[in-house]
């Protein structure tokens, strides 16, 4: 098999790929369609490695989470579970997030008023107040918690009542470097140095994946102020839906220096799994999509898209396409989907999905990204034939 082509049969079961065959055929006459020439169950391929490697992961992340819930109590352990770990979420093949759970704080409200911060994370005053956070960023002070453990107070994570992300991150990087020693993982876990969040690597049976571990304030009894969703007048999801998604709150995560960025994990998992109950073909066209990514338009192990940029496209799709009729010709609704991500890449704009005024590809880099908006282009000009 030549390299350089591509067949959807590495994708999709026989059936999928005769519809998109036929309705691919229709609309470019003058190129046939490529239908054997990988084996087929590419899907179920990836989602057996994953697994594997979830597996693996959540063994040492287990065991390093625990060490460090006794070294330091505001801490909690990532459970180990047998089924979905909703602590751990897969980006790409080799690129994971890891939510570590912090304690010692509850009952969460919104800031009461707004306040100047003039303080720098050395000690020294500022002339002019730190920026304001936007999207969604935001500060978090002490206050904000109804109960709250006198370690929350301390100089080593608060500065002036703010609980302060690089100072939480300080304190967990040493945590986590004592924990890989004390339970004889060096041989298998590295600390990653020389960036601001908290990056390991780990040996699985699959390769070296990098973890992500970020400490989490998890508040479950909240919705963001931030995140007005659902607009009036939306379809999709039904207003039912809705309430039940909005029960599971929210995050905090420490992942820059002065602000907390909102999280939306859980309700983004219960979002996705309750997307076909019409018995449309929405998931599958999400893994198709995840597939197509990883192997063809945006491969490597560090990409500047990832599986939460796919599922963020899938929810704004949906909820322009809200009626089962619009997911059930698999080939229709699966090109509809690439066109839509085409559009948010060459654009570097893709919306978050609860807050809306931030834009999820706003870091990402402008080149990466142009590269894949190419590679998008020539699919959608042909989508029987691979991209090189």
């Amino acid at each position: 098999m030549d390299s350089s082509h591509f067949s959807f049969s590495w994708i999709f079961g026989s059936s999928d790929l005769g519809e998109l065959a036929v309705w691919s055929l229709k609309k470019h006459k003058h190129v046939p369609f490529l239908m054997s020439l990988v084996a087929k169950g590419g899907v179920d391929l990836r989602s057996r490695q994953i697994s594997q490697i979830v597996e693996e992961v959540q063994r040492v992340v287990h065991r390093l989470t625990t060490e460090i819930s006794l070294q330091d109590l505001r801490f909690q352990a990532v459970p180990y579970s047998d089924t979905y770990n909703g602590n751990i979420k897969v980006l790409a093949p080799s690129q994971l997030l890891v939510t570590v759970p912090v304690k010692g704080l509850a009952g969460y409200r919104e800031a009461r008023k707004q306040r100047w911060r003039y303080y720098t994370l050395q000690g020294a005053r500022l002339p002019c107040p730190l920026q304001d956070p936007e999207g969604l960023r935001q500060w978090l002070a002490v206050e904000q918690f109804m109960k709250s453990q006198w370690q929350w107070h301390e100089a080593d994570v608060n500065i002036e009542g703010d609980i302060v992300p690089a100072k939480v991150l300080q304190v967990f990087r040493k945590l986590v470097e004592n924990a890989i020693g004390t339970c004889q993982l060096s041989g298998e876990v590295s600390l990653l140095t020389q960036r601001s969040a908290v990056w390991v690597a780990v040996e699985t049976s699959a390769g070296q994946v990098e973890l992500e571990l970020v400490p989490a304030v998890e508040i479950p009894t909240a919705w963001s102020a931030k995140a007005r969703w659902p607009p009036c007048l939306t379809r999709w999801p039904s207003r039912q839906r809705v309430e039940c998604i909005k029960s599971f709150g929210f995050a905090l995560l420490a992942s820059s220096r002065y602000h907390w960025q909102q999280s939306f994990l859980q309700a983004e998992q219960v979002l996705l799994a309750q997307l076909d109950e019409d018995g449309g073909c929405r998931r599958k066209c999400l893994r198709a999509l995840r597939q197509m990514k990883e192997d063809v338009w945006c491969p490597g192990k560090r990409p500047v898209l990832t599986s939460h940029h796919l599922q963020t496209v899938l929810f704004w799709t949906c909820e322009k396409y809200p009626h089962l009729k619009d997911w059930q010709a698999f080939g229709k609704a699966f090109l509809r989907l690439v066109r839509k991500l085409h559009k948010c890449v060459s654009q570097h704009f893709l919306k978050h999905y609860f807050v809306r005024k931030s834009n999820l590809l706003q870091y990402a880099g402008s080149g990466e990204l142009d590269a894949v908006a190419q590679k998008l282009v020539l699919f959608l000009k042909n989508p029987q034939v691979c991209l090189p």
